[in-house]
């Protein structure tokens, strides 16, 4: 028999620690990152966004209690609660604030390890097809990350986002502490050798319809370099959005 899944908004405070226990393993031992909230001796990867936040999350049926994969989603009306949207402390979002239409940050994406390139980030991201659809979300976003901070090992995959994927003056959100991705001129570029070198999440995006935002942030604390990420919904083509929604609009989540 094969897998079965259940995908669901975290209800209690159990469930977001189990959401906080995986962002642990995935964030802090994996990857190397840190935080001034970040409970080592528990094993919880969490800051001061987390009560504000949605936490979808996604499970096996047969261990409900055993988080795989999590996503943190936050809507203008909870960002607006907790002060600002999380990557707002790495890029100006005004082009996306004053665009007059609703936003939805997207952060700490992440799977267990041993569900990775399986169907357990399909059933997620169908969670959170669903999610957009409830609340008719027109643009999503969030920081992205490439894993390490040497800016001249990350040169060309950076170079072909800002030459090929760059976001529409209207929605091109800008890095604070601004990292040029315009490192390597597009006519040097190998463009499949860079393309190899993105992330899946981010070229998941990408096939979506998904733009960058202007210019990267070189994040130590978490050993990585981010990106902002944005998607137009009304922008994705037919297909695009078929496979995007296809579950959400048969009422699976």
């Amino acid at each position: 028999m094969g897998q079965e899944f259940l995908v669901r908004l975290a209800q209690s405070p159990a469930e977001i620690e189990a959401a906080q226990r995986l962002r642990y393993e995935v964030f802090v031992r994996e990857l190397g990152g840190d935080g001034p909230l970040v409970d080592h001796e528990a094993g919880l990867e969490r800051d001061r966004f987390d009560p504000y936040f949605d936490h979808l999350i996604v499970s096996e049926t047969c261990d409900p209690d055993r988080v795989i994969g999590v996503y943190r989603l936050l809507r203008q009306d909870q960002a607006e609660a907790a002060g600002q949207f999380y990557s707002e402390d790495e890029y100006d979002l005004t082009p996306l604030r004053n665009s007059g239409r609703k936003i939805l940050e997207l952060g700490r994406s992440c799977l267990h390890p041993d569900y990775r390139g399986g169907p357990a980030m399909f059933h997620l991201w169908q969670g959170l097809a669903d999610y957009v659809l409830q609340h008719e979300i027109e643009i999503l976003f969030g920081v992205a990350s490439f894993h390490g901070t040497d800016i001249d090992q990350l040169a060309a995959p950076l170079s072909l986002l800002h030459h090929r994927h760059l976001a529409p003056e209207g929605l091109c959100a800008r890095s604070r502490a601004f990292q040029t991705m315009d490192l390597v001129p597009e006519d040097q570029l190998d463009r499949r050798a860079a393309m190899l070198e993105v992330p899946a999440l981010i070229k998941a995006y990408l096939r979506l319809g998904g733009t960058v935002g202007e210019g990267a942030y070189v994040d130590h604390r978490f050993n990585t370099t981010d990106i902002c990420l944005i998607m137009d919904t009304a922008k994705m083509t037919e297909r695009q959005r078929a496979t995007y929604t296809r579950t959400a609009q048969e009422g699976v989540a």
